[in-house]
């Protein structure tokens, strides 16, 4: 008895967590271990006090987990596990969805305030945890993406998000090396880094970073991927935004002197 007592407690547990009530998770566990009952011998298998016991069938019903007859009196049943936990699935992503949105408006509304009040600059240090922040900026561009990095930068995740971004927005990149062609919709500058002298390799090693303009309204620019750790800064700042463009059109003006090697299609 006590094995059985721990296996409905148990169940219920899971089923608290997607959303029932305790009443409403013992209703039903009992509903499954009978075909059809009425709502007195649902007070009888379940333990549900019996005054609970209709309003926590009209929930489940709203919940699509039990059908009631039209006989007199009314039998009630169970929707077998896979539908009804179906039916409690979709109706817990359809009001995530909507949590979601209406979320996002607050949000949105906080960072407008914010960005009228203030210019945050963010940091992020270690190459993996740049290159998963960076992907992640990457994912919301909407209208197109302009960069200049050293290839260490550009990992395999980070190259397949430009891949799939480039088939909806304009990209432009400029890197000393992109193996296979470039897709539609991207430019890609493949440019050597002219040679420092050996007593300015630790230099060349800090400088071969990278930066990365989204949408025009966002920038990452990365400091360090040889020996040293990159270290990273993003910021949404006009200023921040404004400096960083005017440098990587520079550096766009020199890798598209001299006919550079090109896979843009």
């Amino acid at each position: 008895m006590a094995g059985l007592a721990e296996e409905s407690a148990r169940i219920v547990a899971y089923l608290k967590s997607l959303g029932l009530t305790k009443y409403e998770a013992l209703v039903y566990i009992a509903l499954l271990r009978v075909n059809g009952a009425t709502a007195t011998e649902i007070h009888e298998i379940s333990g549900v006090p019996r005054a609970s016991v209709y309003p926590v069938l009209d929930q489940l019903t709203k919940k699509e987990l039990v059908t009631e007859s039209q006989s007199s009196p009314k039998r009630f049943a169970a929707l077998p596990p896979k539908e009804g936990i179906g039916n409690l699935l979709s109706r817990i992503e359809r009001d995530a969805g909507l949590a979601q949105e209406a979320l996002a408006a607050i949000y949105r509304e906080r960072l407008s305030t914010e960005r009228g009040e203030q210019e945050l600059i963010w940091n992020v240090y270690g190459i993996h945890a740049v290159q998963k922040k960076l992907a992640e900026l990457l994912a919301h561009a909407k209208h197109g993406i302009r960069l200049v990095a050293h290839p260490r930068i550009i990992s395999e995740d980070i190259k397949r998000v430009l891949i799939q971004k480039a088939a909806h927005i304009q990209i432009e990149a400029v890197t000393q090396k992109w193996d296979g062609d470039a897709p539609k919709n991207m430019k890609v500058y493949v440019k050597k880094v002219p040679q420092l002298h050996k007593e300015f390799n630790r230099a060349h090693d800090l400088m071969a970073g990278g930066i990365f303009i989204i949408d025009d309204h966002t920038v990452m620019v990365i400091v360090g991927s040889g020996d040293e750790d990159p270290v990273a800064l993003y910021s949404e700042s006009v200023g921040f935004v404004r400096f960083f463009t005017r440098y990587y059109n520079f550096i766009m003006e020199w890798a598209k002197k001299k006919d550079p090697d090109s896979l843009d299609q």
